[in-house]
């Protein structure tokens, strides 16, 4: 199954994904020490976004969480790619300072967690392998 979007930060990679039906606040949601959401009561709670494709509506919360996520590509524990349904600034942001893939503008709602995922952040174009 192939889905096109927008682009937001270009990079081809391919990669498990971890799904969420939330949208994520790094700043506070996610440890940088460990990759681990530690949101309580998220879908996601306790589990790493380390190497992952991590799929999830819209980011949340303190502009802080685009460094947040800059944090985890520097201490090597960030997504590897990240797709939206609506790519909001703090996102977006990160996503371009830490140069991860990112593509918005999609359906998630056929893509599950475990599915190996191709992501073209160049064409906006995601696909389920």
């Amino acid at each position: 199954m192939k889905f096109s979007g927008r682009s937001i930060y270009p990079g081809i990679i391919e990669g498990e994904c971890l799904v969420s039906k939330m949208g994520i606040s790094f700043f506070g949601g996610v440890d940088p020490e460990t990759g681990i959401i530690v949101e309580n009561g998220h879908d996601l709670e306790g589990q790493s976004i380390s190497g992952k494709i991590l799929v999830f509506p819209a980011g949340k919360g303190s502009t802080v969480g685009s460094y947040t996520l800059y944090r985890l590509k520097y201490n090597q524990l960030a997504p590897i790619g990240i797709i939206n349904i609506e790519c909001e600034t703090i996102t977006a942001v990160g996503c371009i300072i830490s140069e991860i893939p990112c593509v918005d503008q999609i359906n998630i709602t056929e893509i599950k967690s475990g599915s190996m995922i191709s992501l073209d952040g160049e064409k906006g174009i995601v696909e389920i392998l």
